[in-house]
């Protein structure tokens, strides 16, 4: 709430009219992290694909939907049908390609890093909790973003329920020295609280 205060002061005072959405930091948002692992997310929400993260796609209509209703003529709540409509019919991805192709397209490759450790369950358990701080220190180890490949691949979510040895996260790497600098702070902690 008083992050949401701040960002309303400062633009009232530089003249700017904000509407602040408040969403759930809680755990990542998507299954990866890192520049290539993201961008692979974000590819999949856009190509309507079968692995697509729900929770990604999910924000992405929210906050589309609210853009849309900044239109007078769209009324409150249309906004997100709207935005699904867009996204279901590949209009987005079209879109997505358009803008990508203009800029000058590059070959992209997806994969990530060579070099991977899989972090797996201690005990079995349901995922109270994700400190989304560790995750992005284990993967600012690995190399992200400097290196595009690098990252952490999330397999489990809060309120999943695991089973001892089932991986939780997979760390990438591009460098040794990255990655077992990673995995030493995987396992002093791997950012995952987990209960009964």
């Amino acid at each position: 709430m008083q992050l949401r205060k701040l960002f309303e002061y400062v633009g009232d005072r530089m003249g700017l009219t904000l509407e602040v959405l408040i969403t759930d930091g809680r755990q990542p948002v998507g299954q990866g992290i890192g520049p290539v692992l993201e961008a692979r997310d974000v590819m999949r929400v856009l190509e309507n694909h079968p692995l697509a993260a729900l929770d990604l796609r999910e924000k992405s209509l929210q906050l589309a939907g609210r853009i849309l209703e900044f239109d007078p003529d769209v009324r409150g709540g249309q906004g997100y049908h709207m935005a699904r409509d867009i996204l279901d019919s590949g209009r987005a991805l079209h879109k997505m390609q358009s803008i990508i192709s203009r800029q000058g397209a590059q070959p992209v490759n997806y994969k990530p890093g060579k070099l991977k450790h899989t972090v797996v369950a201690s005990r079995n358990g349901t995922i109270q909790a994700i400190d989304n701080l560790q995750l992005a220190q284990i993967a600012h180890l690995a190399g992200a973003p400097m290196d595009k490949q690098a990252g952490i691949d999330c397999h489990k979510k809060t309120g999943d329920y695991v089973e001892k040895d089932e991986p939780l996260y997979t760390i990438h790497a591009e460098f040794g020295a990255d990655f077992n600098f990673a995995i030493q702070a995987s396992q002093l902690n791997n950012a995952y609280q987990l209960g009964e």
